[in-house]
């Protein structure tokens, strides 16, 4: 942890993922498996280089270093869980632009508990991801 400031977030860290794009992915990471999936997949697309992670709570905050990461990003991919639109709202809230938004419940993933989900699930909203199905 940091000293004197407090500890140094790095959401929305804008360096150049895959294909030399400055991506940022923004979770729902709701309650429902739907919602915990999201999370997940943004872990995993993280870890294979397609953008970076970054906190959806704290960019419903209006935290002035997120907003602008994500102005400097060449694209915002918000994944939500369900119709509820959460991630989505926040964003627009901000006034922050939406290049991919991708619900998991449109992919064929029914909402419910928060663990019934599998790797298979994952996956699908990774590939979603990847293969720009959620393109606006």
């Amino acid at each position: 942890m940091a000293t004197g400031a407090g500890p140094i977030c790095t959401c929305g860290d804008t360096t150049a993922a895959a294909g030399g794009k400055r991506r940022i992915i923004f979770p729902c990471a709701g309650q429902a498996n739907t919602g915990q999936l999201t999370n997940l997949a943004a872990i995993q697309l993280t870890e294979e280089g397609y953008g970076n992670i970054a906190c959806v709570a704290l960019l419903a905050t209006g935290s002035e270093g997120l907003v602008a990461n994500a102005l400097k990003a060449d694209e915002v991919l918000i994944l939500d869980g369900c119709p509820m639109l959460c991630a989505k709202k926040i964003a627009e809230a901000q006034d922050i632009p939406v290049d991919q938004h991708i619900v998991v419940t449109d992919l064929g993933i029914t909402k419910g508990p928060s663990r019934l989900y599998t790797d298979d699930d994952i996956e699908t909203v990774v590939s979603a991801a990847w293969e720009g199905k959620g393109r606006i």
